[in-house]
């Protein structure tokens, strides 16, 4: 797998959630279930940090540290939707935002997993560690 393509696209992708959180945190809220209020300015500081993670990313998609802030932020995104869970009226919506945020999550931690092994830094394997 190309890591820098894949941290490349995460950058992309960030930017483009980040733009429709910041752009409709209300629809998001109420798509969600969730008290327009509140939820809203949660989405709306959600999607400035998506902003900012693309923007890293896009300037260094290679760098693992730039994917690991994207893990830091999916554990903040997970917690944020794992609480709306015993708020929202439609549950369905949030575990469905909640399974996409795993699968994100997924995708970014392999990703930093491999800029890690091919640059060596950040969080190298202990393997890595005992053979350099």
């Amino acid at each position: 797998m190309d890591y820098k393509k894949v941290g490349l696209g995460l950058g992309f992708f960030s930017i483009g959630l980040g733009l429709i959180e910041v752009a409709a945190p209300g629809r998001l809220s109420k798509w969600l279930g969730l008290d327009l209020g509140t939820a809203s300015k949660v989405i709306r500081l959600f999607g400035a940090r998506e902003l900012l993670a693309g923007g890293m990313l896009l300037r260094g998609a290679a760098v693992s540290t730039n994917v690991w802030n994207r893990v830091v932020g999916d554990g903040m995104d997970l917690a944020a939707l794992g609480l709306a869970f015993g708020r929202s009226n439609r549950k369905g919506a949030v575990a469905g935002a909640l399974g996409f945020v795993a699968g994100a999550t997924l995708l970014d931690v392999l990703t930093a997993r491999g800029l890690d092994d091919e640059t060596g830094r950040t969080f190298p394997r202990s393997e890595r560690r005992a053979t350099a």
